[in-house]
């Protein structure tokens, strides 16, 4: 199956957040995230687990009891269940892969 970013729209979802779904079935899905510089990523969970790949910028990761920079070409795991958030220090793009696929996204 093939999905071209150019057909599917933006969606902001908070300060400074948008979101771009990219593809996806019942197992898994790709979703490209953009963050303005100070935007937060409010710390939440979910059933799912998440991979997430900074394609741009650089940002400060809360996963559990644990906090770290991360920057362009890095990646950060978030296993199911586990409280997570970021603050975005320089602008820039995650891409994010959930497994299943977040239902609550479409």
């Amino acid at each position: 199956m093939f999905d071209f970013s150019k057909k599917n729209d933006w969606k902001e979802v908070g300060d400074g957040i948008f979101r771009k779904i990219l593809s996806y079935n019942s197992k898994m899905m790709m979703v490209r995230v953009r963050f303005a510089k100070g935007a937060i990523g409010t710390v939440h969970q979910h059933i799912h687990t998440q991979s997430t790949f900074v394609i741009s910028g650089k940002f400060e990761f809360n996963i559990g009891n644990e906090k770290k920079v991360i920057e362009a070409g890095d990646t950060c795991l978030m296993p199911s269940n586990v409280l997570h958030g970021c603050k975005c220090l320089e602008e820039g793009e995650l891409l994010d892969v959930f497994t299943p696929l977040r239902e609550d996204f479409l």
